[in-house]
């Protein structure tokens, strides 16, 4: 009886564990999940058999509702192949199910359900952007069963819809990422009832820095930055439940680059704001454009009242957040002869143009004021703004968020919220390139703002977009719902995500590799990291961190080829690419690190990492043609234009500049003393302790030539060498004697005229004997060649042990050495040669 209790409390925990698990997943969304592809009892049939299940909604409603409808019809076909009728407000006749979606007060059929209370949203009615969804049966005469979508405003039907969609298979990443919609041939509903609402009023982004990738991108694929590069941005956004952009500003102007931008953004429920530092939505290129005088309040007041004018009367009804207050000219401080008297004066003046052009009291027309930089130290020397104006406060640039609500402090109707960065330009060097933003601490500073009450705006600084598609996906996950969070389940919403991406079976390695790669880059951005950034010599710090990558990549490269080939564009974006690339950035900085190290030791090693540079500076540039070019056929082209090798101050230079390596020239010597061990010495050609040459002939390595290492010849080919051309080889003897030198060389035949090539050998400064090498050679084929090697051999009295020196020097261009073996014991023949004797430093 006990052991049936203990197996009974086993698996009780366990079921627990798995619905803990299931409901933070299930979390990560805000709503259960309801939808399923294979059939149960009581569930609804959205597709099935070739059918889908009508929708009815549209006729009454806003024109960002009929849009998302309009988009679900089109998810339904991606996901099944079959698109379901869509009629705005009446049930066609012998439908016994039906999808119903509406927002309260726009859709006759849910008002009428309502007024019978067969519907109850008493839950979401006058909230914000809040969502029902929920199954009843007999909704209405002749329907049997309908899965209604209602939404307290257009935003909370909106997010219904693509809640479903999501459900389905459409990752909100579909056409940004290039995910895959998985086909299925059916689509059930689960009985659900279930309401969702945000916890942060205002979630949005800011496009920023976006020059040259996304701006180059831009203006290729669309013309530039309009309504129909917009649109996907607005659709992005909603899609993850945001509502809120800060759109593109270096050189642009949202209202004025394309009058449909703002048209746009209001037809699909997009709230519109301008950024930090751009009045009453006018952009900073407008004053360029257009503006009067200086950027000086106390010398051009009237001009830029007018100026600011222009931008509320062009806003008019459409829902926006107006910043308000000033900087300087160009995102720079204000003049030190500003003061907060003034600063306060520009706010009551700006407030005034709103109350004036929009005919209503300021108050109702939301506004930020952006503690930004130098402004929060205005807050902190006593600056205030009306209690109705939000106060955005802010990170330090890189995530480090730098004031939060006095919690004891009176509770102020205009809130505060959180602008923050996943990319900035500024000191200490710019963060433009590649994601550097670990979830973990975005959850654990966010998290802070939320506690201390911070939930009216949340807006994030995403640079480009592209290369920041998870913390984006994170930061809106987090702005619905901060409270579904905590520190042990962070990873639960990576693989989550990863799995939405890239299917149940490859999300958790995939989320392994997002987690491993963020925390990587959040070490040292990239465009800091140089050669000094770790140490050679403290424990092989740097070596351990370019492992760490290398090996990152070993794996990510496995899953790749893992993975079905329809998510490997994606996975390239979003996983294998920014470990791949980040990868070979440590590999060069690596390698300018040993070469200076071997440089400043007068070692011919450096040359080697001076090759490495090289290569992996070519590599990035392929790395960046791969990303733009072939990554779906091209469709990213010039997203990874982002410069980030060659920084000397803090911003970017015009183009990518391989770091500084030192070559030495290979006559330098090596300093190697060969030992005597068993009767011979063995060395590798390439192992001098000195190379000669003169102003005509250099020596070179011909790395993996030959039997063993390498081969070591004399260039130009053309050129014939002199008496200043040898190599020379130092060895430490014990026996005395008869000694043999045999010298292997690379096959090389007579092609001078059958008379041979020679080279002249001696040991401690002796005469000279002279060998040619293949002088008998008279063009039969099949014989000694298959040997690979030529061997010769001559002969030297060693009179005492010690310190000997041998010199080979060439009478011909074209030989090559490979190696060189001094026998005083007598050594079995083998074309390989004994294995390279130990040697010892001499320097």
């Amino acid at each position: 009886m006990i052991a049936i209790r203990s197996i009974f409390r086993a698996l009780l925990l366990t079921i627990l564990a798995l619905q803990i698990s299931f409901s933070l997943i299930a979390a990560s969304v805000d709503i259960p999940a309801y939808i399923d592809f294979t059939e149960q009892p009581g569930y609804l049939p959205l597709v099935k058999g070739g059918n889908a299940i009508p929708i009815i909604g549209g006729g009454n409603e806003d024109d960002a509702v009929v849009r998302a409808i309009d988009q679900l019809r089109q998810d339904f076909e991606k996901v099944t192949g079959v698109e379901p009728i869509v009629t705005p407000d009446h049930v066609s006749a012998g439908s016994k199910t039906l999808l119903l979606i509406g927002t309260l007060g726009r859709n006759p059929l849910i008002d009428q359900l309502v007024k019978q209370k067969k519907l109850d949203v008493s839950a979401i009615r006058g909230q914000w952007e809040a969502s029902l969804t929920q199954t009843i049966d007999n909704p209405l005469p002749g329907v049997e069963k309908a899965l209604l979508i209602v939404g307290s405003d257009r935003r909370g039907t909106i997010y219904g819809i693509y809640e479903l969609s999501k459900q389905m298979g459409v990752s909100p990443w579909y056409w940004w990422a290039d995910v895959p919609i998985q086909r299925h041939s059916a689509v059930y509903a689960r009985s659900i009832k279930t309401i969702s609402q945000p916890k942060v009023k205002y979630r949005g982004i800011f496009l920023n820095d976006e020059a040259p990738a996304l701006s180059g991108w831009a203006k290729e694929k669309f013309g530039g930055f309009n309504h129909e590069f917009y649109e996907h941005v607005f659709e992005l956004i909603l899609r993850l439940k945001g509502n809120y952009l800060w759109p593109a500003m270096w050189g642009s102007a949202f209202y004025d680059d394309d009058p449909e931008n703002a048209i746009w953004a209001d037809r699909m429920g997009i709230v519109m704001g301008t950024s930090h530092h751009e009045p009453l939505t006018r952009a900073h290129d407008e004053w360029r454009r257009y503006g009067k005088g200086p950027w000086d309040y106390q010398q051009n007041a009237e001009n830029l009242r007018d100026f600011w004018r222009s931008g509320i009367r062009r806003m008019g009804a459409r829902e926006s957040v107006v910043t308000i207050g000033m900087r300087g000219d160009g995102d720079e401080p204000m003049s030190e002869e500003s003061n907060i008297q003034l600063l306060e004066q520009i706010v009551n003046d700006q407030r005034k143009i709103i109350a004036d052009e929009t005919g209503k009291a300021a108050k109702e027309t939301p506004q930020l004021w952006a503690l930004y930089k130098e402004v929060q130290d205005y807050y902190d020397k006593g600056m205030r703004v009306p209690d109705d104006v939000t106060l955005l406060l802010c990170d330090d640039n890189w995530g480090n968020i730098r004031k939060l609500p006095d919690p004891a402090a009176k509770k102020r109707s205009g809130g505060y919220g959180i602008y923050y960065h996943f990319d900035y330009v500024g000191g200490p060097r710019n963060s433009k390139w590649i994601n550097v933003s670990q979830v973990q601490r975005v959850w654990e500073q966010m998290n802070l703002a939320y506690q201390y009450g911070v939930d009216q705006i949340w807006i994030v600084n995403v640079g480009d977009l592209k290369p920041m598609e998870y913390p984006i996906s994170f930061f809106l996950d987090m702005a619905w719902n901060p409270n579904q969070f905590n520190a042990s389940n962070l990873l639960q919403h990576t693989e989550s995500w990863c799995a939405q991406q890239f299917g149940e079976k490859y999300a958790k390695e995939s989320a392994r590799l997002i987690n491993t790669y963020t925390k990587y880059n959040h070490r040292i951005t990239p465009e800091l990291l140089d050669e000094n950034t770790y140490s050679l010599e403290n424990y092989g710090e740097f070596e351990r961190v370019v492992e760490d990558y290398r090996n990152l990549l070993i794996d990510a490269m496995r899953l790749y080829y893992i993975l079905p080939q329809q998510y490997r564009y994606a996975f390239d974006e979003l996983v294998l690419f920014p470990i791949n690339a980040c990868s070979n950035l440590y590999e060069m900085y690596y390698a300018v690190a040993k070469n200076r190290f071997f440089a400043n030791k007068n070692n011919e090693r450096a040359n080697y990492w001076a090759d490495q540079v090289k290569r992996c500076f070519e590599r990035d540039s392929i790395l960046t043609v791969h990303y733009n070019k072939d990554i779906a056929n091209g469709k990213w082209s010039h997203m990874m234009d982002q410069i980030r090798i060659g920084y000397k101050i803090w911003q970017e230079p015009h183009k990518s500049t391989m770091p500084d390596v030192s070559y030495l020239p290979m006559t330098k010597p090596k300093h190697k003393i060969f030992i005597e061990a068993d009767g011979y010495v063995s060395m590798e050609a390439e192992n001098y302790h000195i190379a000669s040459g003169s102003d005509k002939v250099a020596w070179t390595i011909i790395p993996d030539l030959g039997k063993t290492l390498s081969g070591v010849t004399t260039a130009p080919v053309t050129n014939t060498p002199n008496e200043q051309v040898y190599l020379e080889y130092k060895i430490d003897l014990r026996a005395t004697g008869k000694a043999k030198l045999i010298v292997l060389t690379s096959p090389t035949l007579n092609f001078n005229a059958n008379k041979g090539l020679r080279y002249a050998v001696s040991m401690d400064g002796g005469a000279e004997q002279e060998v040619n090498i293949n002088g008998h050679y008279r063009g039969e084929l099949g014989e000694w060649q298959a040997k690979r090697i030529i061997e010769t051999a001559t002969t030297h009295l060693i009179e005492k042990a010690g310190l000997h020196t041998i010199r080979i020097r060439p009478l011909e261009p074209g030989i090559v050495f490979q190696k060189i073996i001094l026998d005083v014991g007598g050594l079995k023949p083998s074309y390989l040669g004994p294995p390279q004797s130990e040697y010892k430093r001499d320097d």
